[in-house]
């Protein structure tokens, strides 16, 4: 039980730097906390779309909005365009908003659900001002507004808008790449890191960013991997940037195609683009060709490839190394939660910070508190691909037909059954999100809560029209997403 005093995170980019970040702004003045990393080491830099929690991560470090939106040239981001996902032709939006007004008894969708049965149609998203706004293309924010929304970022910038902040607050960074790592010979622990210049960085603590490669988790640990490819099948994305060709949209596109799926995520500068694939299924050339066939505005760099592979490592926190980021598993970039999991892990760190020591009870409810989380993330991300209709390849066929975990199974069964959505405790996607995805990909309930039909079909039809009109009338005030940038965080670079 050695006191811990020396942090020392292996590997910077985004993981790295928003851990330094988040220790520093809480702990710095009782941590020594240094971050080593190579210039040589080039980072991923394609997770450039957030989910709303990173305004609260940003909240508890004292980040400012437009400076921060300024530095990175992000835009706002309501939620996910979706398309050809339940079958070819079909679209939907996954919007951050909440749909209506839910009773104690029952969520809204079941009074929508009745009103469609009774003859009163209309889109669910309808009830919501995110998912009207994006649709417009509006957007608008103040102190006093309620809309729920995320960002698009240039993750390169933002790792650098991270690393001013962690450095401001004491982080010592080392440039170098590592060698060795040195472990106590009977404990196990990590005592060192050697650096190709022979520079050796001692630590009490050691946090593994070092991405894919898990150098101290696995390479030197051995934790162990849990693979889940056979439940996410894509293994692999080409990636673009291009020349921003108009005004940006306040959402990300996830177009699907016969092996994968395609992303878009409009930057103020920029156009990132994406094709995830299976590579059993398509090769790496292919998927740079159809990616640069379906992507408009010049290349500003050549296309590349990224392999990955979903799944957890075993053990997030093993010994005296915890894992954050790529190093602790992937899902994959379906609903860009990696940045949310990196935010998360530090924070967990920080609440259970092993001051006097690493005990094992703290390491285990860390392990379990990240795995949940993570098995959660990846049944929502499933979700996606097994409940479609398409049967026009190889790839969606697998995909439909596929076992799914048991957790999942029983949602979806529960929504098909009577439309019943919930979220756990401390589960990132809330019913809204459930259920508009679940509807999006064609399922239909039997059934609803009976309780919508103890109203009025007239008092129904009220409610209803009133709800619209009063979400048609507040996304009518707000501005074009462009025009908003350009007067709140317009990047002058």
């Amino acid at each position: 039980m050695t006191p811990i005093k020396r942090v020392v995170i292996a590997g910077g980019g985004t993981a790295g730097w928003v851990t330094a970040a988040a220790l520093s702004h809480q702990l710095g003045q009782i941590l020594d906390i240094t971050l080593v990393e190579s210039d040589d080491i080039g980072t991923i830099g394609v997770g450039e779309s957030t989910v709303p929690p990173i305004r609260v991560f940003h909240q508890l470090l004292g980040i400012d909005e437009q400076e921060f939106m300024r530095s990175v040239s992000a835009t706002f981001k309501l939620g996910i365009w979706f398309e050809n996902w339940g079958q070819i032709g079909d679209r939907y939006i996954h919007p951050f908003g909440r749909h209506g007004k839910p009773t104690w008894l029952a969520e809204f969708h079941h009074f929508w659900l009745h009103g469609l049965r009774s003859g009163m149609n209309s889109e669910l998203g309808e009830y919501c001002v995110e998912w009207l706004a994006a649709k417009q293309g509006r957007f608008g924010t103040s102190p006093q507004s309620d809309i729920n929304y995320a960002y698009h970022i240039d993750a390169t910038a933002y790792a650098r808008f991270l690393r001013r902040f962690a450095e401001n607050r004491g982080v010592k960074r080392v440039e170098g790449k590592i060698k060795s790592v040195q472990q106590h010979p009977t404990t196990g622990f990590v005592e060192s890191l050697t650096l190709a210049s022979d520079r050796v960085v001692p630590g009490d603590l050691f946090i593994d960013c070092t991405g894919f490669r898990a150098l101290l988790i696995e390479q030197t640990l051995h934790t162990g991997f849990e693979d889940w490819s056979h439940w996410l099948p894509c293994d692999s994305a080409a990636a673009v940037q291009t020349e921003i060709t108009g005004p940006p949209n306040p959402y990300t596109c996830a177009f699907a195609h016969e092996a994968g799926w395609r992303w878009m995520i409009p930057l103020q500068h920029r156009m990132g683009n994406g094709f995830v694939y299976c590579s059993r299924y398509i090769s790496d050339d292919d998927a740079k060709q159809k990616l640069m066939q379906a992507v408009s505005g010049a290349p500003v760099r050549p296309p590349f490839v990224l392999k990955f592979q979903p799944g957890r490592r075993r053990k997030s926190w093993n010994k005296n190394v915890v894992a954050i980021g790529l190093s602790s598993g992937f899902v994959e970039p379906l609903e860009s939660t990696s940045i949310h999991v990196i935010m998360t892990a530090a924070t967990r760190l920080m609440q259970m910070f092993p001051f006097d020591g690493v005990s094992q009870p703290l390491v285990d409810q860390f392990n379990e508190e990240s795995r949940v989380e993570i098995e959660k993330i990846r049944d929502f991300i499933i979700l996606h691909y097994k409940t479609t209709d398409r049967d026009d390849s190889a790839f969606w066929r697998y995909c439909r037909n596929m076992e799914i975990p048991a957790a999942l199974a029983h949602r979806v069964e529960m929504f098909k059954e009577g439309a019943h959505a919930y979220q756990d405790a401390g589960e990132l996607f809330r019913v809204d999100s459930w259920t508009q995805v679940l509807l999006g990909q064609g399922i239909v309930p039997k059934h609803y809560h009976p309780l919508p039909r103890g109203m009025q079909e007239q008092e129904l039809a009220r409610v209803l029209s009133s709800l619209r009109a009063g979400v048609a009338q507040t996304v009518a005030k707000l501005p074009k997403h462009q025009d908003f940038i350009n007067s709140y965080c317009r990047t002058t670079a």
